[in-house]
C-alpha cells in the first residue's frame, strides 16, 4: 500500500466523522413543540449555517479521498 492510497483513505474516515459532526450540530440548532395542535418551530440559524459548513466540508474532504485513491491505481 502506497501513502497516496493511505492518506486518500484517512481523508475518506475524517470526512464522515465531520459530516457527523455537521448533521449532529444541524439536528441540535433545530426544534419544534407542538402545543395544542399548534406546531412551533425554533431554530438557531448561525448554529445551523456552522453546521452546512462542516458538511460541506466533509463533501470536499471526501471527494479528495476518492480522488486520492481512485489516482493511486
Amino acid at each position: 500500500m502506497n501513502l497516496s492510497k493511505i492518506i486518500g483513505i484517512v481523508l475518506i474516515v475524517v470526512s464522515l466523522g465531520i459530516g457527523y459532526l455537521g448533521l449532529n450540530k444541524v439536528q441540535e440548532n433545530t426544534s419544534e413543540v407542538n402545543v395544542l395542535g399548534i406546531k412551533i418551530e425554533a431554530s438557531d440559524e448561525s448554529g445551523k449555517q456552522e453546521g452546512y459548513m462542516y458538511i460541506g466540508f466533509a463533501v470536499l474532504l471526501f471527494v479528495g479521498g476518492l480522488y486520492t485513491v481512485n489516482k493511486s491505481k
